[in-house]
């Protein structure tokens, strides 16, 4: 399966609690109520919920597929290039985004599996 949003909505669909929405107008990801992804409004990248610390080490390692920015600069989020993004590694930054939204028992629930 290529890196693009109907991987993102398969992934999404199978975490707990996930709700597919919008936000910006574009398509978009929630748990409770928190977004943790949602398409650019280019429609070829992603912006992704992460932690600073992550988003600065995926932004360094390849600045070409994950990158910050100047809206997002001061806010945790990394920007994906659809096109460029290995699908394994975004289905994997998908799961952490919304580890980062979720209540500890929606985690747990997932966890459990």
């Amino acid at each position: 399966m290529a890196a693009d949003f109907e991987l993102v909505r398969a992934v999404a669909r199978e975490l707990p609690g996930a709700e597919e929405g919008t936000s910006y107008g574009t398509p978009a990801f929630r748990v409770r109520g928190r977004g943790f992804v949602r398409m650019h409004d280019d429609g070829e990248r992603l912006v992704v919920r992460t932690t600073m610390e992550e988003r600065d080490l995926l932004h360094g390692h390849d600045p070409e597929t994950f990158t910050v920015p100047e809206h997002y600069r001061a806010y945790p989020y990394v920007v994906v290039v659809l096109e460029r993004a290995d699908p394994d590694e975004l289905r994997d930054l998908v799961v952490e985004a919304w580890r980062l939204r979720a209540p500890k028992r929606l985690r747990e629930s997932y966890d459990a599996g």
